[in-house]
């Protein structure tokens, strides 16, 4: 080994050893293996962007549309779905907060802005239980009666199932078959309404009925006609306003219509007037 300046050089004959070779870069080559890459979710648009894929479905969001009944893309399962109970639930998932506002407005016919309010998410559930409610009260309030009547005047007293059984024809039956007519009825005019909308007015129409029962407690037959009277006429009111918006796009024979709505919830008064509130020995 020599030294000369700030530079040392070694001496290649006293060096063992040996160096691997580099190779040429120049000969370098880079070999790829096929890849088998699937796109999820599978597009239709190949090469392109897609606008945005859609949320998944529900599996029972057949009426998630409520009342407009509008829809993205077919429902499987044709119409056999809507005899399911998964067909029927959306409409009573409702909050009570929300049932609760639509009895208070079924209190204040005059408005007129029910089926504003509920067009985006009619129910069932209110219906259901108002009809319900209306047969227990009925059936007990005049069982109750009866039995202190019949004891007051030391009778002999029996339970009448006919009360509740004719209660439940009554309010079950009116619900389901007068909105079935009526919607019928305004196809047939070119002026349709959706079919859940109007039970669930109907329903709900029926609730001031409930407060009017317990009153008819009093033994006084001009009190009761009053309570009675009252009660149908503000339950046409709540019906007929809330329609006539709907119904006036049916032409002339509109006016005929509302007044048959009208005059139709005033008879269901009379009859549970002569029935249901004219409890007595």
């Amino acid at each position: 080994m020599m030294s000369g300046g700030n530079y040392t050089t070694i001496d290649s004959q006293k060096v063992s050893g040996s160096v691997p070779s580099v190779p040429d870069p120049g000969h370098a080559t880079v070999k790829f293996t096929e890849s088998n890459l699937q796109t999820f979710p599978p597009s239709a648009t190949q090469g392109k962007i897609s606008g945005g894929s859609n949320p998944p479905r529900d599996a029972d969001d057949t009426f998630s549309g409520h009342g407009n009944g509008s829809s993205d893309e077919p429902q499987s399962g044709g119409w056999l779905h809507k005899f399911t109970v998964g067909a029927y639930k959306p409409f009573f998932d409702v909050d009570t907060s929300d049932v609760v506002e639509r009895l208070k407005e079924s209190l204040f016919p005059f408005r007129g802005t029910f089926t504003e309010k509920t067009a985006d998410k009619p129910d069932l559930y209110g219906p259901f239980w108002i009809c319900t409610t209306l047969i227990f009260v009925a059936a007990s309030i005049g069982t109750f009666v009866t039995y202190i009547a019949h004891k007051w005047k030391k009778q002999e007293w029996n339970y009448d199932i006919n009360l509740v059984t004719w209660s439940a024809g009554v309010f079950y039956g009116y619900v389901t078959i007068v909105p079935l007519a009526l919607y019928v009825v305004l196809k047939y005019f070119s002026a349709p309404s959706g079919l859940v909308q109007l039970f669930c007015l109907y329903g709900y129409s029926l609730f001031v009925f409930i407060p009017a029962l317990c009153l008819s407690v009093v033994p006084v037959e001009i009190f009761r006609w009053v309570i009675a009277g009252v009660a149908g006429f503000m339950s046409a009111t709540f019906v007929a306003l809330n329609l006539k918006a709907h119904i006036n796009s049916a032409g002339e024979r509109s006016i005929l219509i509302i007044a048959s709505i009208f005059l139709l919830q005033l008879a269901l008064a009379v009859v549970l007037k002569l029935y249901i509130f004219n409890v007595k020995v």
